[in-house]
């Protein structure tokens, strides 16, 4: 058995959920990050559990969240290209542990010159 993942970028500047932003899931580990999975946001800022696309060069069995250390990065600088702002951070990469099997959900509030992030439910 495995945790699963899903986030949520809500774009504060405009009031709405951030579609089409680039995520990407590694696996942290002594020696570096091994890339896991990738995804985009969904109409409603959504990357939810069955929607990774993982990485098919790596093992089955290492595309399931297990105990450790994980970043998920947003991809922010395409999005604010997309809509022509200039934006202060271009990615935002949250570094963050897995302790158990439960699920894990990593919200993201994002403006075009600042974030925040919490672990949701």
């Amino acid at each position: 058995m495995s945790a699963t993942l899903s986030s949520h970028i809500l774009d504060t500047h405009l009031g709405k959920p951030a579609a089409g932003i680039a995520v990407t899931l590694h696996r942290v580990h002594g020696s570096g990050a091994t890339l896991l999975a990738h995804g985009t946001t969904n109409a409603d800022g959504r990357v939810t559990p069955d929607s990774w696309q993982f990485d098919t060069a790596i093992d089955s069995t290492e595309c399931q969240l297990k105990i450790g250390r994980y970043t998920v990065t947003f991809d922010t600088q395409s999005y604010f290209d997309a809509q022509q702002l200039t934006a202060f951070y271009p990615q935002v990469v949250i570094d963050f542990m897995v302790n158990d099997v439960s699920h894990y959900h990593v919200p993201l509030l994002l403006s075009a010159h600042g974030y925040s992030t919490y672990r949701g439910s």
